[in-house]
């Protein structure tokens, strides 16, 4: 499991040793839930629960694997969320990760095989598809970023008990984790990064399940959370936001495969530590430590100790906010790199790259 280490406990639950609906129409929200029979309308959460769930389901996987005393077979469990009626789902990578055999679990019980589609784990969204059409796809919320404060309701199948409902509020945005909890797994820090925070309680399983606004849109696929027992923290949970999780998903399942833009950077995050140590003139963005000879970023005059501050307009305060703004992008694409170097701001034209294999 991509984020089962150090402090991160990814929620997915497990023993693991041994029609063609438009991508448009399945991303419009809705204004609000509709009023289910019998729930008041002064109960926001249970009309939300209402409405999402029968879009929510629990993935079963079998993995089997190599080991000294032969092929072992194992068991897990995550969640996942319907993207289109014709029968894909969005899910975790890491859920199905391995996986020898998917089985899709609906709210009305039913069960069906599933194909994966495609895996991304350096986004961590896979696709599934099953043989059934005319599914409840959900909506989801992909034209404007979530409030902090907002109500947020998460529903999976933590530990197995399907379509479980639990109320928090988004905690933060734009949010990643530092080196330090992924054991410096470069791609573990970018799959986790630029999430959703939330206080909704999210646990093994839970893993690609949905995160849900008031109004009953898709906010986000819920990836990870921190066990209270690493920071003392509690009820710290993540999701991915539900514009990176339709663009990977639309290009997993137009292509099967997703092609990650490169700038040819490697950065570090600055801080006001950071910052007086190195003279710098700002105090927040993304250092460059290394330039990737005949890169875009090479090739457009980036250099080292340049502090990265934007993309397209878009504030850089942190190598994952770099890594989440290049996610709206392709390779090819030519976008404005806002760095500042030597105290003078500037913005250099960087045609990107896609990224290579282990990079």
């Amino acid at each position: 499991m991509l984020v089962a280490v150090a402090a991160i406990s990814a929620g997915c639950s497990g023993d693991r040793s041994g029609s063609n609906e438009s991508a448009a129409a399945a991303q419009t929200p809705t204004e609000s839930p509709p009023a289910p029979a019998g729930i008041p309308a002064d109960e926001p959460v249970a009309r939300v629960a209402a409405a999402v769930s029968p879009s929510v389901v629990q993935v079963n996987v079998e993995v089997s694997q190599q080991t000294p005393l032969g092929t072992q077979q194992g068991e897990g469990l995550g969640s996942g969320v319907i993207y289109r009626e014709d029968g894909h789902v969005i899910t975790n990578a890491h859920v199905v990760d391995g996986a020898s055999d998917v089985e899709v679990a609906f709210a009305d019980g039913s069960t069906e095989p599933a194909e994966v589609v495609g895996s991304d784990p350096n986004s961590e969204i896979a696709v599934l598809k099953v043989d059934r059409n005319n599914l409840p796809a959900a909506a989801f919320a992909s034209d404007k970023p979530p409030i902090v404060g907002q109500m947020a309701v998460a529903i999976g199948s933590p530990a197995g008990f399907e379509a479980t409902v639990t109320l928090g509020i988004v905690s933060a945005v734009g949010r990643d984790f530092p080196p330090e909890l992924t054991r410096g797994d470069n791609n573990a820090s970018q799959a986790l990064s630029d999430l959703i925070q939330t206080d909704a309680a999210i646990s093994p399983g839970n893993s690609g399940g949905a995160l849900v606004d008031r109004d009953g849109n898709i906010i986000g696929i819920n990836v990870a959370y921190i066990p209270p027992a690493d920071t003392g923290a509690v009820n710290l949970g993540f999701a991915i936001p539900a514009d990176t999780a339709i663009s990977i998903a639309d290009q997993l399942i137009e292509t099967g495969e997703v092609t990650t833009p490169y700038l040819g950077v490697i950065t570090a995050d600055v801080n006001p530590d950071v910052a007086k140590q190195l003279d710098l003139s700002v105090d927040s963005g993304a250092l460059v430590r290394e330039v990737e000879p005949g890169s875009g970023a090479d090739e457009a005059g980036v250099r080292v100790e340049d502090v990265i501050t934007a993309l397209e307009g878009a504030e850089v305060a942190s190598y994952g906010d770099l890594f989440g703004a290049l996610r709206d992008y392709r390779p090819g694409d030519t976008v404005g790199l806002t760095v500042v170097r030597g105290g003078e701001e500037r913005t250099l034209d960087v045609t990107l790259g896609e990224r290579p294999e282990n990079t």
